[in-house]
């Protein structure tokens, strides 16, 4: 049986579509059939970070307006055999997305793969909503800071009320991925430690993927960071993948930098 997987936030820039694009691409190489959806209409950044923009013809507004089929809309990856691409519209709005017509589309998809990504835009408007409305399970996104944490309550608010698993009064699990998290800035009082993060979202934990390079250089490639073996992000992203597979693996959460003599000494000066 497919299952729906929804990558939501309430703030943007939290790396909402790095995430989709890394546990989509993890979940393909585990050898799972698996399709990337794009619900940021109007914007489009999936085909960006899955380097195929060139190669999209027909996107999910066309499917939905039945313009085209299914089929002719789907890009397969060229690096993972089981991976496909969804894209959106750039020159639509938001009201191209109907719940009919979202339905119909992942209705087909689930009789062709084993899981399907959402990737929604940021915050809660139709496409945020129809994004989540036919999801199994969740991953909510944030960042360690008090904008995205309250954003991210306020998404698992509406993920817990607001699906057609709500609706008929089944759960739906939810993760946290917490994206950015620079040790450093959190010994200094500048980010949320992760202890306060999870005791205001309350809900299970995914993956902590440090702030580094690597995530930015990827995405301007068009590589899924998944794919960067050198990354630390990688190893997070294959980990929390594993997770969302039953894996029991123990959650690595980023270490302060460790400062020399001379270093502590200057700080203690300042």
């Amino acid at each position: 049986m497919a299952k729906v997987i929804v990558v939501t936030s309430g703030k943007g820039g939290v790396g909402k579509t790095t995430t989709s694009a890394a546990l989509a691409t993890g979940l393909a190489q585990r050898g799972h059939k698996t399709v990337i959806i794009d619900f940021d209409v109007g914007l489009r950044n999936v085909d960006l970070i899955m380097g195929c923009e060139r190669r999209v013809v027909y996107d999910f507004i066309n499917v939905i307006n039945g313009d085209a089929k299914l089929s002719q809309a789907l890009i397969k990856d060229k690096r993972v055999e089981t991976l496909f691409i969804l894209a959106t519209s750039q020159t639509r709005d938001k009201d191209a997305l109907t719940q009919d017509g979202v339905q119909r589309v992942i209705d087909e998809l689930k009789t062709q793969f084993d899981y399907i990504v959402c990737d929604s835009p940021a915050g809660i408007e139709r496409g945020a909503f129809l994004a989540m409305y036919f999801a199994d399970e969740a991953v909510v996104v944030a960042n360690p800071e008090v904008s995205s944490v309250r954003d991210a309550d306020r998404m698992i608010g509406l993920v817990t009320s607001k699906s057609a698993r709500a609706e008929r009064g089944e759960p739906l699990p939810q993760h946290l991925l917490l994206t950015r998290y620079d040790a450093d800035r959190v010994e200094k009082g500048e980010m949320l430690r992760l202890e306060d993060v999870q005791e205001i979202l309350a809900v299970p934990l995914l993956g902590v993927v440090p702030e580094c390079p690597s995530v930015l250089q990827a995405s301007n490639v068009g590589m899924p960071v998944i794919l960067d073996e050198k990354s630390p992000a990688a190893k997070v992203y294959a980990d929390a993948v594993s997770r969302l597979l039953g894996e029991k693996i123990e959650i690595t959460v980023p270490k302060p930098t460790k400062r020399g003599l001379f270093d502590r000494l200057l700080r203690r000066s300042a």
